[in-house]
């Protein structure tokens, strides 16, 4: 297994969180109760042995990078920091050894920043580039350059960035889901605003490109049930798993549960997704840095483990979802020494 190389940060967290900067960072919620730690314990010595990995974390520029050289897209600034110090820091503090970037809407196809970053710390990260559907095509070009130049190692289909009325499953994007697939790289799917209205177009896709792999960000944003309708979304959720090309990412916890830290309403659902998938096609993902004022980056894993010991699942299964699956998914491109 790769050997990881984890940076040491000298700056303090509390320091990152300038009021002057990033006046919404005032709201920060902190609290862990004491049934966390007890039930964290067993989980993460189970899992020390093997890398943790974040397989969905976002960096963007701070303001001062953004005025001198990496500036952000007109209209999505920031309301919170997310720069690769503050990440670093983080991840020193939680025993995360590296991560998954997912560009950010914040530089939209503006990708040099998060580029840079890869170049930096090639041994810790490595980057899902989004994906341009523009009809003109040349996002088919940008994802090439790139893959094939960057290092980018998957890409990210975000339905709210095809025109009015256009599908996922367009030209563009069929042309897009299948150079991925050639490419070797998984397509990761935001299914935000529900997954009852982008289902069809990923089981076509599937269907048509056996080959691409997918990555559903957040449970695919199903809550836990609560009426028929919830159910049978979920329900098209597992029976995503008849396509040996999906994996789901048990992320981003802070949005899909309806309970505070430790998200403990979760756990009926991963021990399905266990028992439908496979934990070699779940991994967890933070997704830096919305979830610091939720819970914190560091309790962000420790939830995981919570919900884990709840399921419960085995040692072999924990460390696979805690990192296994991403190093496996990503084991011939990067987390290297």
């Amino acid at each position: 297994m790769a050997v990881w190389l984890r940076p040491l940060i000298s700056v303090p967290i509390h320091s990152l969180y300038s009021q002057k900067q990033f006046p919404s960072t005032r709201k920060l919620r902190h609290f862990l109760p004491s049934v966390a730690k007890m039930s964290t314990n067993g989980a993460m010595n189970r899992a020390s042995s093997s890398k943790i990995i974040d397989s969905h974390l976002h960096v963007w520029a701070s303001p001062e990078e953004a005025a001198e050289k990496y500036p952000y897209f007109p209209g999505q600034e920031p309301t919170l920091p997310g720069h690769a110090d503050f990440l670093l820091e983080c991840m020193e503090e939680a025993g995360v050894d590296g991560g998954l970037i997912v560009q950010p809407i914040n530089h939209k196809f503006d990708h040099s920043l998060v580029t840079s970053v890869l170049k930096k710390y090639p041994s810790k990260f490595v980057g899902c580039c989004l994906a341009n559907p523009a009809e003109d095509g040349s996002g088919i070009e940008q994802l090439e350059h790139l893959i094939l130049k960057d290092g980018y190692r998957a890409v990210r289909f975000n339905p709210y960035l095809w025109l009015s009325g256009q599908l996922m499953t367009n030209d563009i994007g069929k042309a897009i889901f299948t150079k991925a697939g050639e490419l070797g790289v998984p397509v990761g799917f935001m299914c935000m605003k529900g997954l009852n209205l982008h289902i069809s177009e990923i089981e076509e896709l599937c269907t048509n490109c056996p080959s691409t792999i997918v990555l559903l960000d957040h449970l695919a944003f199903c809550k836990p049930p609560k009426n028929d309708e919830e159910t049978l979304t979920f329900s098209h959720l597992l029976k995503l798993s008849r396509f040996p090309q999906v994996y789901v990412k048990f992320s981003a916890l802070f949005r899909v549960s309806r309970e505070p830290f430790p998200y403990q309403d979760l756990t009926s659902m991963l021990s399905q997704l266990v028992s439908t998938f496979g934990s070699n096609r779940i991994m967890w993902g933070s997704d830096f840095p919305y979830v610091v004022p939720e819970c914190g980056y560091k309790r962000a894993k420790e939830a995981v483990s919570i919900i884990c010991n709840q399921v419960p699942l085995s040692s072999s299964e924990l460390q696979l979802i805690m990192g296994g699956t991403a190093m496996q998914l990503f084991r011939s491109h990067s987390f290297s020494s």
